[in-house]
């Protein structure tokens, strides 16, 4: 399934090549659909000015590749299916893996409270709240964001200690970085690691990431894209507390189809590991059309576009909404639509599988173009 005998199909113009990945010759990989995918993602770009993309589409096992422009506008290097981009809060996924990894192992349970692993909270009152409320972003209202005043983890523990919840715990959705990063703090905790040594040594290398960072290494760095803000300047993202939790990772779009078709195929598996990636997909509210799981959210099939578009809108992103507790949680489901998006001022991201179908992409830009775009371009190739 992940051979590395790997053809490259020229279509359309020189801003594209698309790479099978696997023993399959190009004839054999639906032409009309690569040349759909091509005008599609080209549109996409010439309309947002993004200046390189990466995509990635795995179709019961077969992994295909779909690259765009360049890297960096300033050295013209093209975009590789090998390519380092930054994934904003699709990171969050790997944190819920880490989390429910941990649980597998019985370090943690999901029903705990984090001051059962951090003393410091003892008392307080997130000593009222579990894990889970924590990974669903119903713990009672944390900022979207630490606050900037906060620079350093003694800063971070007292912040914690002294959080005053704006509604019930379960009783209403927050999305927010603060809740996420305190559970891979929890979870790393629990492990015995700093969290980004867990990651990069232990969770990163089990899933088979082998392009996968918090921090690039140095002979990694010609990978690295450059990133391009609002005003087309060159930008990277500059980690404050809890990047590495929330938003930090760097990874190729080969690493992340990988990531994927192992969520699709962890069904099946009787593993440890197969256990974690289920777990991340227990449903445990619902808000609308959407199901929040451990981080990942999902939309029964046959899902509408509308639906995904709503879900995933700026209102739900940025605003407090109440949600119905799911009792008891979903087991994971196979007839879903599950997805998440990441941005960075940078870079876009989006993540999306549907199990029972076993198909799933990833998209990624050197870009942070609209979510909606996203979200329609790969709505587009999933039901071509």
């Amino acid at each position: 399934m992940y051979s590395t005998n790997r053809r490259f199909l020229q279509t359309l113009c020189c801003v594209c090549v698309v790479t099978i990945a696997n023993h399959a010759s190009a004839e054999e990989s639906t032409p009309g659909l690569a040349v759909e995918i091509s005008q599609a993602t080209e549109h996409v770009m010439r309309e947002y000015n993004v200046p390189g993309m990466a995509i990635a589409v795995t179709d019961h096992g077969r992994q295909t590749f779909y690259n765009f422009g360049v890297a960096s506008k300033a050295t013209n290097q093209s975009v590789t299916s090998d390519t380092l981009f930054e994934i904003g809060s699709v990171s969050k996924t790997f944190t819920a893996t880490l989390a429910t990894y941990a649980q597998t192992l019985g370090r943690l349970s999901l029903d705990d409270s984090p001051a059962s692993y951090l003393p410091t909270l003892r008392g307080s009152n997130l000593s009222k709240v579990s894990l889970v409320h924590l990974g669903t972003h119903t713990a009672g209202g944390f900022p979207l964001q630490v606050p900037d005043a906060i620079t350093n983890s003694k800063q971070l523990m007292r912040y914690f200690a002294a959080w005053t919840p704006q509604y019930e715990a379960g009783s209403a959705r927050t999305y927010a970085n603060p809740s996420i990063g305190l559970l891979g703090m929890v979870a790393a905790e629990a492990l015995g690691h700093p969290y980004k040594a867990i990651m990069e040594r232990q969770l990163f290398p089990l899933l088979g990431l082998h392009d996968s960072y918090i921090d690039v290494p140095r002979a990694k760095m010609q990978d690295y894209a450059q990133g391009y803000d609002k005003t087309d300047a060159p930008v990277r993202v500059t980690p404050g507390v809890l990047a590495d939790e929330a938003y930090g990772v760097k990874a190729t779009a080969r690493d992340l189809i990988r990531f994927v078709q192992l969520n699709i195929e962890s069904s099946g598996g009787e593993g440890n590991l197969d256990k974690a990636l289920r777990d991340t997909r227990v449903g445990y509210y619902k808000l609308g059309a959407m199901t929040q799981d451990l981080v990942w959210e999902q939309y029964d099939a046959p899902v509408r576009l509308d639906d995904l578009l709503e879900g995933n809108s700026a209102k739900v992103a940025y605003e407090t909404h109440p949600i119905q507790a799911i009792v008891p949680p979903r087991a994971p489901a196979s007839a879903v639509w599950v997805n998440k998006t990441g941005s960075t001022n940078g870079f876009g991201a989006y993540v999306a599988f549907l199990p029972a179908q076993d198909k799933g992409i990833v998209i990624l830009a050197n870009k942070n173009f609209p979510i909606e775009a996203r979200i329609r371009l790969a709505y587009r190739i999933l039901t071509r």
